[in-house]
């Protein structure tokens, strides 16, 4: 004759095992994920600030946007219109978002060229010319 204990303890065990099956670590497959994830290249270089009027990037602005103008040696036939940027000013650690809508063609590779929307949340505009440091955000990021 079986027990009552015997029918309940059966089925726990196999419920147990069933259980601790499916909560087992599965082999990570690594062929389908990166190898590497590539740094985020960091600009240096001068900031300044320009008046905005029609940008490279085919759209017009005015102070009031927050724009910068990017150095024609990165510019690459606009390839980086609408990305934005993070900036930092070097010397008191402000940061801001900019929006690629122009090109600079007296700015260095490093240096970028902001609507004074944006250069006044880095320092004043008496400054005039800033150090910084910056690079693109995801190209899918806005803020």
């Amino acid at each position: 004759m079986v027990s009552l204990v015997s029918l309940i303890a059966l089925p726990t065990l196999m419920l147990s095992l069933v259980l601790g099956a499916l909560a087992a670590p599965m082999p990570l497959d690594t062929s389908r994920q990166p190898s590497t994830l590539s740094p985020r290249i960091e600009h240096e270089g001068q900031g300044t600030y320009f008046y905005p009027g029609e940008g490279n990037c085919g759209g017009w602005n005015t102070s009031n946007d927050p724009i910068v103008a990017i150095s024609t040696q990165i510019y690459d036939d606009g390839s980086n219109c609408g990305q934005w940027v993070y900036i930092t000013n070097t010397a008191n650690g402000q940061t801001t978002y900019g929006q690629v809508q122009d090109s600079c063609p007296s700015c260095g590779a490093g240096s970028l060229d902001m609507s004074p929307a944006v250069f006044q949340n880095l320092a004043d505009l008496s400054e005039g010319d800033i150090p910084i440091e910056w690079h693109y955000m995801n190209r899918a990021w806005s803020p």
